[in-house]
């Protein structure tokens, strides 16, 4: 056995550490020092949790696809987080001050993350493009950077602890991830019950850096204080109080951010802007003779130009027969409602409508209420709120004439479900003898792997289906997320016109009501159009297996 002031034995090369620092010396007891440090694990890890929540959050809001996003933030902090803790092993000697330094640089990268990567997407434009470029750069370097600050906490806040009293390593391991755990779970359900509802996404993330900063200056500079020099005190509390004061004026300000942000992503014409249960929905125009258009998180979901191009290309070619009884699935906006009432013989409209605060502005907003022709007041209209695919589950068999599908793209994660054999399947039972199903497939021109998927989702599930495009006439109009070249408008809509029985022909009744956007000769070139575009081979979508 070797002494511990030994020579080493020959061959053996004698360890160069110096070493390690003894016994903390804390101003209270070790049993409350202990409590402490598992206090600040505790509270570190639930800010933790939230800034990898916020940055799946936000780059979900921003670019669509959450299984994308979450999977490319969380795989890249937990690579980090490994980097960090590799990091941490040369601070070990200066575990407070490291630790202290590290708290104040997390709660600054943390906190300001969800500012700044809405400030790029608002003031940059479209996050389209290849990964190596623009904000989606930032994004990872904001996962790389926080998850590094995370990982390099353990190793630290491990020495620490055990330098108020030394314990086995299995169970400094076991309190300290104990606590660390914890606190996850709390960050986790804060987050989306608490955080996210009440504060919002920016506030939020502000307010949990500030929490960070202020339990790390607390364990330092209050137990460890005596581990640091003068000098190191007077730099971290120095610093501690600048990024405090940078989080509080960047929460001071975030409401006249916000505004200047959505003003650069909408315009200058935002009338309404408003946060519900279930997304943020925007209004522009809609006044004084200007069209209105209508954005949902962020996305946009008509424009006033091409509105009622849109739902006559959705609606008319599927009123071309009995149509007594129409449901709508989605259409919150009413603005299909307004298309089927416009046709004699409609009994009945039943609409499924995920967000109640949209239904409520199609109520009550001037110009919305104008725009789809105050259906709701219609006794005709009624309306469920619920999520389409598990209303359908309960639907009564063989009871629509149509079914119109008027959800967002296929290509959004949240939708994909509202796009697959199972609930197409449900459909096709709702559907009464002679019933016709249409469903809004996305654009041909800008995604057709993903139009033609949902036309062999259909036939997959037993439908017979005539797949169609329509172009849109407000193409080129400023930049924004999620369409073809750059434009907010998109260059065409795809529909696919489905029945159970045989293959309908795709024409429009000549009911409706004008202004007519369509003739039956531009519906069949463009049915042509969309032919030519066909990808052969695809699989169907179903609910384990989602191919979009």
């Amino acid at each position: 056995m070797i002494e511990p002031h030994a020579p080493a034995p020959p061959g053996v090369r004698p360890d160069r550490e110096p070493p390690a620092p003894g016994p903390a010396r804390l101003p209270v007891r070790p049993a409350t020092g202990r409590f402490l440090v598992l206090a600040c694990v505790f509270v570190c890890a639930a800010c933790g949790l939230v800034y990898e929540l916020e940055l799946v959050a936000l780059a979900s809001y921003l670019m669509g696809d959450s299984v994308t996003q979450a999977s490319v933030v969380l795989s890249v902090m937990v690579f980090a987080m490994g980097i960090g803790s590799l990091a941490a092993k040369r601070l070990r000697r200066f575990a407070a001050a490291g630790f202290g330094a590290l708290e104040t640089t997390l709660a600054l990268v943390g906190g300001c993350s969800a500012m700044a990567l809405y400030a790029v997407f608002a003031w940059t434009g479209d996050w389209g493009g290849v990964w190596a470029h623009g904000p989606r750069v930032l994004l990872v370097a904001f996962s790389l950077a926080i998850g590094v600050l995370i990982g390099a906490e353990v190793p630290l806040l491990m020495e620490l602890i055990q330098r108020i009293r030394r314990q086995d390593a299995g169970g400094a391991v076991a309190d300290l991830f104990a606590a660390d755990y914890v606190g996850a779970l709390v960050g986790g359900l804060a987050f989306p019950f608490l955080l996210l509802p009440f504060l919002g996404q920016l506030t939020s993330s502000l307010l949990t850096g500030g929490v960070n900063v202020v339990a790390g200056a607390a364990l330092v500079l209050g137990l460890f204080r005596r581990d640091l020099s003068c000098r190191a005190r007077c730099l971290l509390l120095v610093a501690n109080i600048t990024v405090l004061g940078v989080l509080a004026s960047a929460a001071v300000l975030v409401d006249d951010f916000e505004r200047a942000a959505r003003q650069a992503v909408y315009g200058d014409d935002v009338r309404v802007a408003v946060r519900t249960g279930v997304q943020e929905i925007v209004l522009t125009g809609g006044t004084d003779g200007r069209p209105l258009d209508l954005y949902l998180d962020g996305r946009l979901r008509f424009a006033g130009h091409d509105e009622r191009r849109y739902h006559e290309a959705l609606v008319r070619p599927a009123m071309s027969g009995p149509h007594a009884r129409v449901l709508i699935l989605g259409g919150g906006d009413g603005l299909a409602a307004r298309e089927v009432l416009g046709h004699p013989g409609v009994r009945r409209a039943d609409i499924v409508a995920l967000d109640p605060g949209l239904v409520g502005l199609a109520r009550t907003d001037p110009g919305l209420s104008r725009l789809n022709d105050h259906v709701y007041g219609d006794p005709r209209v009624h309306v469920a709120t619920g999520e389409a695919f598990q209303w359908l589950r309960g639907a009564p068999p063989a009871t629509y004439d149509v079914v119109v599908a008027d959800l967002p793209d296929p290509g959004m994660t949240a939708s994909t479900k509202l796009y697959s054999q199972e609930f197409y399947g449900l459909a096709r039972r709702a559907l009464a003898p002679g019933g016709r199903l249409v469903v809004h497939a996305g654009p041909v021109a800008g995604r057709p792997r993903a139009f033609w998927t949902v036309e062999a989702t259909m036939r997959a599930a037993g439908l017979h289906t005539t797949p169609y495009r329509v172009d849109g006439r407000d193409a080129g109009r400023t930049a924004g997320p999620d369409t073809a070249g750059g434009s907010r408008a998109p260059r065409d809509w795809g529909f696919v016109l489905a029945t159970a029985d045989t293959r309908p022909p795709l024409r429009l009744d000549g009911l409706g009501q004008p202004p007519r956007t369509l003739t039956q000769a531009e519906l069949t070139a463009d049915a042509r159009a969309a032919e030519a575009t066909r990808v052969t081979g695809l699989r169907p979508s179903t609910l384990v297996h989602p191919r979009y």
